[in-house]
């Protein structure tokens, strides 16, 4: 892929959930501390639209919502795994899990904090991660 990005695979633990996301060499990554990712240990990565992809899996998928239904969290129902998701902070675009991208410890992924229990005070910090980068 052009401009930097690189499709990179990832997926469930039983692998019945495929996807894609063009990401680029250095990843930037939030951990969050809100209610539902401290407990599940998601680690985001968030991508436009326009570089993710759904391999295989989309029947297998069921979708968990809760407070305002934004977030559409997305999750396999063979093993549980939750490896993307719509984020209420990015609804034009997807949420990966970094740990759930193939090889995540070979690639370079830096990974910041996110206050995501105070999350109206600091979701609009993250609204540009799901916008295309504008051409040159």
């Amino acid at each position: 892929m052009a401009d930097g990005f690189t499709w990179r695979a990832g997926g469930c633990h039983c692998g019945v959930v495929r996807f894609e996301a063009a990401l680029p060499d250095h990843i930037l990554a939030q951990s969050c501390n809100c209610s539902i990712c401290a407990k599940t240990g998601f680690v985001h990565v968030i991508v436009p639209e326009s570089r993710f992809r759904l391999l295989s899996g989309a029947d297998s998928l069921e979708t968990y919502t809760f407070n305002t239904g934004v977030a559409r969290h997305c999750f396999c129902r063979v093993c549980g795994v939750k490896s993307f998701y719509r984020p209420r902070s990015n609804p034009d675009g997807w949420s990966v899990n970094a740990r759930c991208l193939d090889d995540a410890v070979t690639l370079d992924i830096e990974i910041e904090p996110f206050d995501g229990r105070n999350w109206e005070a600091n979701a609009a910090s993250l609204a540009h991660l799901s916008h295309d980068a504008p051409k040159a």
